[in-house]
């Protein structure tokens, strides 16, 4: 098998396959499944070629599930903040994350109009796995959305249940897929192919090793501000050009999930979840009007204490604010590298309408940042 930090399972570089000048130590596989009993499953959408015709295509769609825990444990709360830093978009359990900062069950990703869809499967396939967690209580999943209309017939809504399910069936450890999967495929992001991309950081403390791992769905930017590690790629990359049959308007969107094993209270989550923003800023996303910058940051310690047992007085471990600041560097690492790893994990790709939208170069990436030999 290739180094998982060099390449995808399926052999796509990733940005480390380039010499580009990276903070920070990687986790074995640079991916959100570091994590301890973390897991990523896709199911990915791709047919038809043409003209849009509803309901039949194109088809460039799919949903990405992230499974915070191992399943026999996907009922059990996690600590957890969110952070918007442009509320254009949807993340569903927000209120409840907000009240009081846990949420349980898996979380998916898909396109705008997919999302109910995705939200109400996976309550349908945490029923099937463990009946009794839903007998006596609710389900408040948490789904989110980016747009991905310009390359997909996203009011023909071709994700179903069982898109949905695929994707939970499916999600793995280890070094997962990149680029135009799941959630991901029909994304743009700089006016290149994106979508799906993840990375991770250890972190020291204490004697201690814990990871903190970031997963993108990234669909946002203007080409002119794109930056590679402080260069202004964007200024140099004119071309090649997206090329659209039909008249696109800016619809840009990230979601990102941080998840992390250090013990943290659910107000530092938060406060992981607000240092997102800064990595987008230092590839270039500057949360323009109509972008949904949605982020979730949640830690799989203290389980016990995130479910909370009627009178019995809860227990738990964190790491002092103080200390909090190398878990600040590792979030925006990571999201600053997943969002490129999205870019370089890609092709070029044709959608509705002859709707076009290249790739990031891979001989201009040689030749600014040769390939690790």
């Amino acid at each position: 098998m290739s180094n998982p930090h060099l390449r995808t399972p399926s052999g796509k570089p990733r940005a480390r396959h380039f010499s580009i000048p990276f903070d920070g130590v990687p986790g074995p596989f640079n991916a959100i499944t570091d994590v301890p009993g973390v897991s990523v499953g896709y199911a990915t959408l791709i047919s038809g070629e043409g003209p849009l015709e509803a309901g039949k295509g194109p088809v460039r769609t799919g949903v990405t599930a992230i499974l915070p825990r191992p399943r026999e444990e996907l009922d059990r709360p996690m600590f957890a903040g969110i952070f918007s830093g442009n509320g254009n978009g949807e993340l569903t359990g927000s209120h409840l994350i907000e009240e009081i900062g846990a949420f349980n069950f898996p979380i998916t990703i898909t396109n705008t109009h997919s999302c109910g869809v995705t939200r109400d499967a996976t309550i349908r396939w945490m029923r099937k796995l463990m009946p009794a967690a839903l007998d006596d209580s609710w389900g408040l999943p948490v789904a989110a959305e980016t747009w991905d209309g310009f390359l997909n017939d996203i009011n023909g809504f071709h994700v179903t249940d069982e898109t949905t399910f695929a994707a939970l069936d499916g999600a793995v450890a280890g070094p997962i897929e990149e680029g135009s999967v799941g959630g991901g495929t029909g994304m743009i992001c700089f006016a290149f192919k994106a979508g799906s991309g993840t990375a991770s950081r250890v972190v020291k403390w204490q004697g201690r090793s814990f990871t903190v791992g970031v997963f993108v769905q990234a669909n946002f930017g203007k080409r002119w501000n794109f930056s590679i590690r402080g260069r202004r790629a964007g200024l140099e990359l004119t071309e090649p050009a997206l090329r659209e049959g039909t008249p696109r308007k800016e619809k840009g969107s990230i979601i990102a999930i941080v998840a992390t094993d250090a013990p943290f209270l659910p107000h530092q989550m938060k406060r992981l979840a607000r240092r997102v923003p800064l990595g987008i800023a230092a590839s270039g996303g500057y949360g323009y009007n109509s972008s949904g910058d949605i982020f979730l940051a949640f830690s799989t310690a203290n389980a016990e204490a995130a479910r909370g047992n009627p009178g019995v007085l809860a227990k738990v471990e964190y790491i002092p604010d103080p200390d909090i600041d190398l878990f600040f560097d590792a979030v925006v690492q990571g999201t600053e590298e997943a969002i490129l790893n999205a870019l370089v994990a890609n092709e070029d790709m044709t959608g509705r309408d002859g709707n076009f939208v290249p790739a990031l170069p891979k001989a201009w990436l040689e030749e600014n940042f040769p390939a690790k030999r």
